[in-house]
């Protein structure tokens, strides 16, 4: 009976362990990168703020009638403004004693008295707590699933001015208790707002899934909930690239997990073999790594120009160890021999493996690799002998290879990868460290865009996209 239970408890943890998907990719945002957001979130809530509307107001008191119009928040201070990380939640927006000053306009009418003016408010004691949870939402994006908001405003006063202001002084209190009552049903709505839909529209404008190139794409999905402790925010990535023709035809991930134990800049970037390996078996299945080459000048061996038909037999292999990532490579190369005014000749078809040391970089939000050939072998696919016989060609072969292959393979590489970040947000400063199975690049940021200026940017891209998709729609 023993040994059923322990048989089963074997399989069960097989079975966890082979539903529990590795994340290629990783991004930290660290404490040190919340408080550079905490700058631009104060500047976007005092922003979303200042364009509350608030509705007209007409009462009685006694032989008093008013109307209040034209309410205008002038000034906010969110001096004492503070951003944090909730664990297992998300994001604490925070506003203590702060304060806020606005003007409206009044018409009283006092027995045949009739008056009108402009009134000059300011609420003190403003108190602002808004917790924002972060998930995984159903196409793999981050997304704020809910806010909560608490809004209290401890005081207001109002200074009157026109004809009878000082007649009028003692309705101050009354009118500013109504207009307190306003504005803290007010607040709590706007970041609601400001979140839910304008941050999510900027949160849906980073790419999940898209294409790289003609040939490949790849999948930026979280794999889980965004993990939130004290001092960061850690989201997992599946991290693939894939074939835009077989995008059903993935690579399955047997590679190290990245892990990120860092703190002390704003964000990380972690990167495991797999995500590399994936996107040179992508290109292998794209059917990329087929190459003709045709060198027009004669090697020292030769007495004529050379062609080589290249066609790499099986996905590239990335090795990554602390010092520093390599790639292999084995191809059929056929040599032929292309004497003038007569039909080409086959000199040799033999295997070729190749090893390129991999330099990883980061430039703004932009992954590169520059690659060059470590180590080059030739060997016949025939016999020994002909393998001897082909040392001679090796030499004038790497050549060939250094001059053709290898920069036509950096032409593609030096693109690179788009990193899952919203526009107007860069990595600057950045370091890269070569870890055994995967890289750690750490970087701070900065902003080029504000984040109401990138807010504003999304909504204008999903209009277009919307009215693109009714335009085709139609058509």
């Amino acid at each position: 009976m023993t040994s059923y239970f322990v048989h089963f408890l074997f399989l069960w943890s097989l079975s966890v362990m082979a539903s529990a998907e590795p994340a290629g990719c990783k991004i930290r945002i660290t404490d040190r990168g919340l408080d550079m957001l905490k700058y631009e979130t104060q500047k976007f809530v005092e922003e979303e703020l200042s364009n509350i509307s608030m509705p007209e107001m007409k009462g009685e008191d006694g032989r008093f009638q008013y109307t209040i119009t034209d309410v205008k928040i002038t000034e906010l201070n969110l001096t004492h403004a503070d951003l944090q990380f909730i664990p297992d939640v998300g994001l604490l927006f925070d506003v203590q004693n702060s304060s806020i000053s606005l003007t409206f306009n009044r018409r009283i009418l006092y027995w045949f008295f009739y008056d009108t003016g402009n009134i000059n408010a300011s609420a003190e004691g403003v108190n602002i707590n808004t917790a924002l949870n972060l998930i995984r939402d159903e196409e793999g994006r981050l997304k704020i699933n809910n806010i909560t908001c608490d809004a209290n405003i401890s005081k207001m006063s109002a200074k009157f001015s026109g004809t009878l202001g000082r007649v009028y002084g003692f309705l101050a209190r009354f009118l500013t208790t109504g207009m307190r009552f306003l504005l803290n049903q007010k607040i709590c709505p706007a970041l609601d707002h400001a979140a839910l839909v304008l941050v999510n529209s900027l949160l849906e404008t980073i790419p999940v899934r898209t294409e790289v190139d003609q040939f490949i794409g790849i999948d930026y999905s979280l794999i889980d909930d965004p993990v939130v402790t004290s001092r960061s925010l850690d989201m997992h990535f599946r991290g693939m690239f894939f074939d835009l023709s077989h995008q059903n035809v993935s690579l399955v991930n047997y590679a190290v997990e990245p892990v990120i134990k860092e703190y002390d800049r704003m964000v990380y970037l972690a990167l495991s073999e797999f995500f590399f390996d994936s996107g040179l078996f992508s290109y292998y299945t794209a059917g990329v790594f087929q190459m003709h080459i045709v060198n027009e000048k004669n090697p020292a061996l030769v007495d004529a120009p050379l062609s080589l038909q290249l066609a790499v037999n099986s996905p590239p292999k990335t090795s990554i160890k602390t010092s520093g990532a390599t790639v292999v490579m084995t191809a059929i190369v056929n040599v032929m021999v292309l004497p003038p005014g007569q039909p080409p000749v086959q000199l040799s078809s033999m295997t070729m493996e190749t090893k390129f040391n991999a330099k990883v970089s980061m430039r703004g939000k932009r992954l590169s690799v520059h690659t060059d050939l470590r180590r080059f072998k030739i060997f016949s696919n025939q016999s020994a002998l002909e393998s001897l016989a082909l040392i001679p060609l090796q030499a004038p072969l790497k050549t060939m290879l250094q001059m053709s292959v290898v920069p036509l393979i950096n032409n593609w590489t030096k693109r690179g990868v788009r990193i899952p970040l919203a526009d107007g947000v860069d990595f600057i400063e950045e370091v890269v460290e070569y870890h055994n199975g995967f890289i750690v690049i750490g970087a701070n940021l900065h902003f080029s865009k504000g984040l109401r200026e990138m807010v504003v940017g999304s909504s204008e891209m999903e209009q277009q996209t919307a009215n693109s998709t009714a335009t085709t729609s139609t058509a």
